[in-house]
């Protein structure tokens, strides 16, 4: 092969940017596993140099001299709130959403959360009615489902997208079924084309949890366009932050002015307006985002596309990197997805083909060559406590039949068998990893390949 012409040293050399791609042009595939030779063998945590020394970038990334003019203006205008005006800064940042993704309508709240949370209410989604989500997301997501008094129905995964297997969802569809959250986790698109397909053919309402996929793209469409409403975050280590924030798209003029008379103590907005003197036309809470936080977004908007554009190139060439390293199975996107966010980059880990290393003791020795990394999700989440406190509210026992708050039989019901298995074998690269260089991904491709050659040593060393 091509590559062997090149001694480690100098292929290293040449890793640069324009190097790199140059080499690839030119047919040059380099074996990550031949690059691993012996004065490079020993890995970091059995006493050898780390692989990666230098530092990652920041997260969240912030550049004085750009981005603190609006949030001063607003910090000293003293008008910190979003008021009745029809200008304001969350205003602007709403509809500069909105044209991102190309939604005709966004409504921003207090974290994504309760942008979920509003969404399913402002369908009227609520007690005695069935949601199908999948097992593999962050706890807010059935948080949400449970807020509004529904019951969640968990349908398992596809474990090569890490994303609801669209074709178990059916078997789970009851006379009870009223909508179908579906997420795309990881900013990885869930196959939302299909799941449409099923919502239409049994009359569901379909609200994308779209919390870590910002800009991300099926067949040239942003995701959380496709269903009745979308929902996003942009909490501190989200690809879009603000420190906490959240927002729900929709084209449906009359569902977002509900929303927003919700979110803002039920007072009228839109077509929720009634004759003057009239402060409250529904039941609402108060959860709107202040004139600074939009600020902070409104900068943060202006490099979100080139640092998707930059997460989606590295993320295609580290994978390219290591899809070959027996035992490491990266993710994979559904066929007609244009683009992903990448707030994570996960993989699989099969320890027999490193010699029995546990998950634990390969991320530590990942670790140790200066590659930060995680779990991610634990498999539990359909068994935790807070599904059973639920279960146990006045509430719940007031609106469902005890057989369905049987908790020990809601599990068993509920239980994903993949899942399962993808939850002990996900590791997960965080985003901020991949805003740095293609010489930044052989790093990391370098140091898992160490780690795979020498993996009987670290086992029983450490």
């Amino acid at each position: 092969m091509l590559y062997k012409k090149y001694s480690r040293r100098e292929f290293v050399k040449k890793n640069s940017l324009t190097g790199l791609n140059a080499m690839l042009a030119m047919g040059v595939a380099p074996s990550v596993l031949a690059m691993v030779d012996q004065e490079h063998d020993t890995p970091a945590i059995l006493g050898g140099k780390p692989v990666h020394t230098s530092d990652w970038p920041k997260w969240p990334q912030w550049n004085s001299d750009e981005d603190e003019k609006q949030v001063l203006e607003v910090l000293r205008s003293g008008v910190w709130y979003r008021g009745s005006s029809s200008r304001s800064v969350v205003g602007d940042f709403e509809n500069k959403w909105a044209e991102t993704i190309g939604s005709k309508r966004c409504l921003a709240v207090v974290n994504g959360t309760n942008a979920l949370i509003i969404a399913l209410r402002m369908h009227d989604i609520g007690g005695g009615d069935e949601v199908i989500v999948t097992p593999y997301t962050f706890v807010a997501t059935i948080s949400a489902i449970l807020e509004v008094g529904a019951m969640p129905v968990f349908v398992d995964i596809d474990p090569e997208t890490f994303q609801i297997d669209p074709e178990k969802i059916e078997r789970k569809i009851t006379p009870n079924t009223r909508a179908i959250l579906p997420v795309h986790i990881l900013g990885l698109p869930a196959h939302i084309t299909r799941i449409l397909e099923i919502a239409k053919k049994h009359n569901l309402i379909v609200v994308e949890d779209a919390c870590q996929s910002w800009l991300a793209e099926v067949n040239h469409q942003k995701v959380g366009t496709f269903g009745n409403a979308g929902c996003f975050s942009f909490q501190n280590s989200k690809n879009l932050p603000i420190g906490e924030g959240g927002a729900i798209v929709s084209d449906d003029d009359d569902f977002i002015d509900k929303c927003h008379s919700y979110h803002n103590c039920g007072r009228p907005h839109g077509n929720m307006a009634e004759p003057v003197g009239v402060s409250a036309v529904m039941r609402g809470n108060n959860l709107r985002l202040t004139e600074y936080q939009a600020a902070v977004g409104l900068a943060q908007l202006k490099r979100l596309e080139g640092q998707t554009d930059i997460r989606n190139a590295n993320a295609a060439f580290l994978k390219s990197q290591i899809m070959d390293i027996p035992g490491i199975i990266p993710y994979k996107l559904y066929d007609n997805v244009t683009k992903a966010a990448f707030h994570l980059f996960p993989f699989r880990y099969k320890k027999d083909h490193f010699d029995g290393l546990s998950r634990e003791k390969f991320m530590k020795a990942l670790s140790a060559e200066g590659v930060p990394c995680s779990s991610g999700y634990s498999s539990n989440l359909l068994s935790m406590p807070y599904l059973a406190d639920a279960f146990r509210t006045k509430n719940y026992r007031n609106m469902y039949p005890s057989e369905m708050l049987d908790f020990e039989k809601f599990v068993e019901k509920n239980h994903c068998p993949v899942n399962a298995q993808v939850c002990e074998e996900a590791i997960w690269i965080f985003q901020s990893l991949l805003l740095g260089s293609q010489s930044d991904m052989n790093d990391i491709a370098v140091a898992i390949a160490r780690i795979q050659k020498n993996a009987s040593k670290i086992k029983a060393k450490i």
